[in-house]
C-alpha cells in the first residue's frame, strides 16, 4: 500500500514529465506514460516491527557475577499489529551483553564481552527463539509498551540459546507483566563434542526492574524502495529516481525532434 508521501512524489513526478513532454508526438508521450506507470508500479513501502530493548531502561540489580550493560535489536519482517509471535520471520539480530564474571564458572573467564549479529535465519538455527503477544487493545501509535503485551506472568522472551558454536555466554532475557526482568546466560551447549553443557544462569543472572507502562519495547518501521526487479531492493529516494528517469527521457526525445526539425528544414 503506497503511503501518502508516495502518492504527492508519484503525482508531482507525473505533472513534471507530462509538462516537459507537451511538444512531443503522441507516440512518444504513449510510451512515457508506459515507463512512468511502470516505474510507479515498482514503488513500495515495506512495514517491519522492531524489538529494542537496552541495560538503560531498567533498574538493575547483579544476582550472580556483575553484568549489567546490555542491548537487544530485533528486526521482524512483519507489520506493527496485534497478534501472537512464536518464533516470527526476522530480518536480523543485534545483541550485545558484557560483565565481569564470578570466579569458578563453566567457561573460567574472569569477564566478557559478547557481541552478536546475524539473520534470522542463523539465529533460528543457532537454536535460539523469540515470543510475544501484543494486545487487540495496544495503541500502535506510539509503539508498543511492555503493558500491552499479553501474559499474566511472562510477557517476552528472547533467547539466544546457542548450541556447538563455542560460546558460553549467549543470553535469556524474559520480561514479567509484573515489571520483573532476568537476563541471564542460556542453556548454552558451547560444544557437542565432547559434551560441554551450561546451565541457566551458571555464568550470570541479572535480575530488572521496569515500569511497564513507560517502557517501548516494539515500534514500526518503514522503508521506501524501488524494486530491482530481481526480488529485492535497495532503500533510496523515489523522487529521485522518477526526476533522473525523466530527465534521461526528455533529453532524448528533445534530441530526436530537433534532428527531425532539421530534416525537414532540408
Amino acid at each position: 500500500m503506497f503511503s501518502a508521501l508516495n502518492c504527492a512524489i508519484i503525482s508531482a513526478s507525473s505533472q513534471f514529465v507530462y509538462a516537459m513532454t507537451l511538444k512531443v508526438n503522441s507516440m512518444l508521450r504513449s510510451a512515457l506514460t508506459f515507463i512512468v506507470s511502470s516505474l510507479v508500479c515498482a514503488l513500495a513501502s515495506a512495514q517491519t516491527m522492531t524489538l529494542s530493548t537496552s541495560s538503560s531502561d531498567y533498574e538493575i540489580t547483579n544476582i550472580f557475577s556483575d553484568v549489567d550493560f546490555f542491548s537487544i535489536t530485533v528486526e521482524i519482517d512483519a507489520p506493527l499489529a496485534a497478534g501472537v509471535y512464536v518464533n516470527p520471520e526476522i530480518i536480523s539480530v543485534d545483541y550485545q551483553v558484557s560483565g565481569d564474571l564470578e570466579a569458578g564458572t563453566p567457561s573460567e573467564f574472569p569477564a566478557f564481552d559478547l557481541q552478536r549479529s546475524m539473520s534470522g535465519a542463523e539465529f533460528y538455527a543457532q537454536g535460539s527463539l523469540l515470543s510475544f503477544e501484543i494486545a487487540e487493545t495496544a495503541v500502535l501509535s506510539d509503539g508498543v509498551q511492555a503493558a500491552e503485551l499479553v501474559g499474566s506472568e511472562m510477557i517476552l522472551t528472547f533467547n539466544a540459546r546457542e548450541v556447538d558454536n563455542g560460546r558460553f555466554h549467549p543470553a535469556l532475557f524474559e520480561l514479567n507483566a509484573n515489571g520483573t526482568g532476568r537476563i541471564q546466560n542460556s542453556n548454552n551447549v558451547p560444544t557437542q563434542n565432547p559434551l560441554v553443557a551450561v546451565e541457566f544462569g551458571a555464568e550470570y543472572i541479572t535480575d530488572l526492574v521496569f515500569d511497564a507502562g513507560n517502557t517501548t519495547l516494539i515500534t514500526e518501521t518503514i522503508t521506501t524502495s524501488i524494486s530491482n526487479g530481481g526480488g529485492g531492493g535497495g532503500a533510496m529516494n523515489p523522487l529521485g529516481m522518477v526526476m533522473l528517469i525523466a530527465v534521461a527521457i526528455y533529453a532524448s526525445a528533445a534530441r530526436r525532434q530537433q534532428r527531425r526539425s532539421i530534416l525537414q528544414r532540408l
